[in-house]
């Protein structure tokens, strides 16, 4: 159990730091704000501004529902 800790905390040294949700979320909002986004139906407009800055620092899935929450009624 050790050897996987330590390799573990070894792997994740080279891996890039994870965004806070607060981040995430600040990453949405300016992006509906500059896409003009106001449904659901401009989800893939705002997905496509954020993935490039968010990807591989954040979960994709987390990501899309975050976005869907806030574009919903």
């Amino acid at each position: 159990m050790a050897k996987e800790t330590a390799e573990l905390a070894a792997l994740q040294a080279y891996l890039p730091a994870q965004l806070a949700a607060s981040e995430v979320e600040s990453l949405i909002r300016a992006a509906i704000a500059s896409t003009g986004a106001a449904s659901m139906k401009d989800m893939g407009k705002v997905m496509a501004t954020v993935k490039p800055q968010v990807q591989g620092r954040t979960d994709m899935g987390a990501l899309s529902a975050r976005i869907k929450a806030l574009l919903s009624p």
